[in-house]
């Protein structure tokens, strides 16, 4: 079986933590890798970068600030990889996942999918783990994005060429561009698959954005809910009557 070259993408933004996923990317058992860091107008911890940037294949590219969807398309445009990871730069993968999510896709021809994953804190201990919710079928994992986004980013492994053509992260959503991405996925006809493998570690702590803009996130998932649950409801029905 080939194996197929994939970007890492790392967004970066003033964050203290952004050495132990880089650390994480390059420790991955898949070889065939490169792993883009985009400097998203950081003005904090850039020094943390520069070890790492001794490494063949690890690349630093810097913007003026835009946000995550910003930062995150900017990877992929100069990206060389046929499929594209994400890694926020608070978050960690276990070392097994490129290596493991591909060879569950590939023998599926599968263009995107996700994995479970494990919580942890600021100190970087396990505090939950197997932490997705699993899905009798497609139609309850469907039916979930009334409700809110059953994928985390971060365990997503896609195709460049379906996000290309699915028109990259909505850079006018500052929180909910994966949210919206995933529903024009689904409503493309992309496949979704999942790994039932927890692949990353999420990092839950004080500083991170979904904790400090709530009420902000809370109001643009509803905004991005009602813009396409209705044709995603429809597709749900069309798809039970078949």
């Amino acid at each position: 079986m080939s194996s197929p070259f994939v970007s890492i993408i790392i967004p970066f933004y003033n964050d203290p933590y952004v050495s132990h996923a880089i650390t994480s990317a390059l420790e991955q058992t898949y070889p065939n890798k490169e792993i883009i860091i985009v400097s998203d107008g950081a003005t904090k911890h850039k020094e943390r970068l520069l070890p790492y940037l001794r490494h063949q294949g690890v690349y630093l590219y810097e913007k003026d600030n835009g946000g995550t969807a910003s930062a995150l398309n900017a990877g992929i445009r100069i990206a060389a990889g046929d499929y594209i990871a994400w890694l926020s730069s608070d978050d960690r993968f276990y070392p097994n996942k490129l290596e493991n999510q591909l060879a569950y896709m590939l023998p599926r021809n599968g263009e995107i999918s996700f994995s479970d994953y494990d919580v942890i804190d600021g100190s970087g201990s396990v505090v939950s783990q197997n932490v997705t919710p699993k899905y009798t079928d497609v139609f309850a994992f469907y039916k979930a994005f009334e409700h809110y986004c059953p994928i985390n980013g971060c365990t997503v492994v896609a195709r460049k060429k379906l996000l290309t053509d699915l028109g990259l992260f909505d850079e006018a959503l500052p929180y909910t561009h994966d949210y919206d991405l995933w529903f024009r996925a689904v409503l493309s006809g992309a496949d979704f698959h999942y790994v039932n493998e927890p692949l990353i570690q999420y990092r839950v702590h004080e500083a991170m954005g979904s904790m400090r803009h709530l009420p902000v996130i809370q109001l643009e998932t509803e905004t991005t809910k009602q813009r396409w649950w209705p044709q995603l409801s429809s597709l749900i029905e069309r798809l039970g009557k078949s």
